[in-house]
This record gives structure tokens, sequence and C-alpha cells, in this order.
């Protein structure tokens, strides 16, 4: 069975008000969850915040609003799901770390979702391509570099990326979430990777490769 068939009869089944499908549902989604989580987290949180708590939370608050979401279900189920955890990562970002903010673009930048702890997270995933032992030391500089780069490109090209590269969403998700037609997410998406190229030109040896 194709997974939408699959997700059409859980949820057939959960408007026929089996509880249990609900759980089939959300363990089908839990993996990547969890990826969308340990990915946008902010790295100051990872050792304060467990993304299994997270997904526990977002569960119980995912059960009491099921049946708002199927009166009238606006977005697929893993999209409505996702924006469920991201809601909870904000505040979650927000109780810990607005103490130690002081401007308006900080807190800006939690909200929108996709902002410093996105850049980090994707350019030390770029920088892990690095296998040689002597680009491994110089990595930590890298991985600054590179994030800098990212910093510097439009923040929805950016997010494109993060969303079908690292959260592995498929482009009509990414167009769900960002609210665009899938043509303009799939030509954004073509954009997106140029500039990026074009974004990693500017980080010393990136493109060397590992040495032999």
């Amino acid at each position: 069975m194709s997974e939408p068939m699959l997700i059409d009869e859980l949820l057939a089944r959960v408007r026929s008000g089996d509880d249990h499908a609900f759980v089939e549902l959300f363990a089908h989604y839990r993996a990547r969850l969890k990826q969308l989580l340990e990915f946008r987290m902010d790295r100051r949180l990872r050792g304060r915040e467990d993304a299994s708590d997270v997904l526990q939370e977002v569960y119980i608050d995912a059960h009491q609003r099921l049946h708002h979401y199927l009166k009238k279900p606006e977005l697929s189920f893993y999209v409505w799901l996702r924006q469920l955890t991201t809601q909870r990562l904000i505040d979650i970002h927000r109780r810990h770390l607005m103490a130690e903010m002081r401007d308006v673009k900080q807190e800006v930048s939690i909200n929108r979702f996709g902002g410093a702890a996105t850049s980090a997270s994707m350019a030390s995933l770029l920088a892990a391509r690095l296998a040689s032992p002597s680009q491994l030391v110089m990595q930590a500089e890298m991985i600054a570099q590179i994030e800098k780069a990212l910093e510097q490109m439009d923040p929805v090209d950016r997010e494109v990326l993060a969303l079908r590269h690292f959260e592995e969403l498929r482009n009509s998700e990414v167009a769900e979430v960002l609210g665009l037609k899938e043509a303009a997410a799939s030509n954004r998406y073509v954009r997106a990777l140029t500039r990026l190229r074009d974004a990693l030109e500017q980080v010393p040896g990136f493109f060397d490769g590992p040495e032999s």
C-alpha cells in the first residue's frame, strides 16, 4: 500500500473513532518529527531538552486538537503535525533563550523559525562532508564561514533548502509549509541550489573535496 493510501485509511479510521489509528499515524511520522527537532533546535538547548520528551508533548497537543483538525483539514496531516511541533519548539526557544536576548532582531529570528539555529545546523551538516584529518582540524572554522555564507542568502531560499535537504520534505509539503504553489516551490528550490553553490564558493576549501 502506498503511503498516501495508508494515511487516508488511517485518517478514515480516526474519523470513525478508532483511537489506535491516531497512535499509528503519529508513530508513522515520529522519526520525521524527531529529525525536525534535532535539526532545528538551538545547539544551546540540546543538553537541556530531549527530543523524545518534546514529541510526547506534541502527541498530547495533537490528540487534543485532532477533532478541530478533522472538521476542516486545511493542511496535510504531516504538515499539520509539523506545524504543532515547530510551535512547541518556538515556545521552548522562547522560554530558555529569551532571557539571554536583548534586541528585537534576535526575538524575530526565533519566531520566524529558520534563523540562526537552522543556519548553524545546515553549516555543521555541510561541513561534515569533509573527511580527511587535516580538513577536520579546520572544520570549526569552516562551519563558521559556511554559517556566515548561509546567513547572507535570501531567507526563503535558505528555508527551501532546509526543508528539502535536511528535513527531507517533498516539494508538495514545502509548498504547503511556505504557502506557495508547487511550481513556485520547485522553481524556488532550483534557484536556491544555485545561490547556495555561489555562497559556498566564497568559503575557502569547501569544494576541494577530501584529500586522498
